[in-house]
C-alpha cells in the first residue's frame, strides 16, 4: 500500500508532540489545550495515519518491572549452507521470545539483535542454546548494556 504524500505543519506537530508525551491524551483535551474542535483533532490524526505518520499505538511495558534485568545488543555472523537462505535463520530467531529486535545489517555482522534476560546467567543459555545452535550461526559477538543514556522518538519538523 502506498502512503499519500504528506505535509506536517505546527498545528499536526502540536497534536504529535502531546501524543508522544501521552498517548493515551483524550481528544477533548488535545482539542482544548490547541483550541480547535474534537472533530478537527479526529481528521487530522486520520490524515497522519493514512500518510504513515502515525504507526499504531501501543503500551510501553518497563522489561525491569517484569523481571528482565540483563540487556544485551548481539552480533551473529551467518554462513548460508547449501538451501538454506537468510529468511529461515530469521524465523529461527524470530521464534526466540527474547530477541526483540533484529536487525539485517552491513558490516561484519549479519545481524544485530536486541535481547533481554532475567539475569546475565539467563542471557547466557540464550546464546548458547538458542542462538548458537542455530547452525547456520557461526560466531556471535555480544555487547552488555550497562545503562540506557537516552531514548527518544525522531524530531518532528515542519516541511514547507
Amino acid at each position: 500500500m502506498s502512503k499519500i504524500k504528506f505535509q506536517i505543519d505546527s498545528m499536526d506537530k502540536q497534536i504529535l508532540d502531546i501524543l508522544m508525551d501521552n498517548a493515551r491524551t483524550p481528544i477533548t483535551l488535545m482539542a482544548r489545550k490547541l483550541k480547535i474542535s474534537g472533530a478537527a483533532i479526529h481528521q487530522r490524526l486520520k490524515k497522519l495515519k493514512d500518510a504513515g505518520v502515525i504507526e499504531g499505538s501501543k503500551f510501553s511495558l518497563s522489561p525491569q518491572g517484569l523481571g528482565f534485568h540483563s540487556l544485551a545488543f548481539v552480533g551473529i555472523q551467518v554462513n548460508l549452507t547449501s538451501g538454506q537462505t537468510h529468511h529461515e535463520v530469521f524465523d529461527r530467531i524470530l521464534a526466540i521470545p527474547e530477541v526483540v529486535e533484529c536487525h539485517s545489517i552491513t558490516g561484519k555482522y549479519s545481524y544485530m539483535l536486541k535481547i533481554y534476560a532475567h539475569s546475565n546467567e539467563h542471557l547466557k543459555r540464550i546464546l548458547v542454546e538458542k542462538i548458537q545452535s542455530i547452525i547456520e550461526v557461526t560466531s556471535t559477538e555480544t555487547f552488555l548494556s550497562l545503562e540506557e543514556g537516552f531514548n527518544r522518538g525522531l524530531p518532528i519538523e515542519i516541511q514547507s
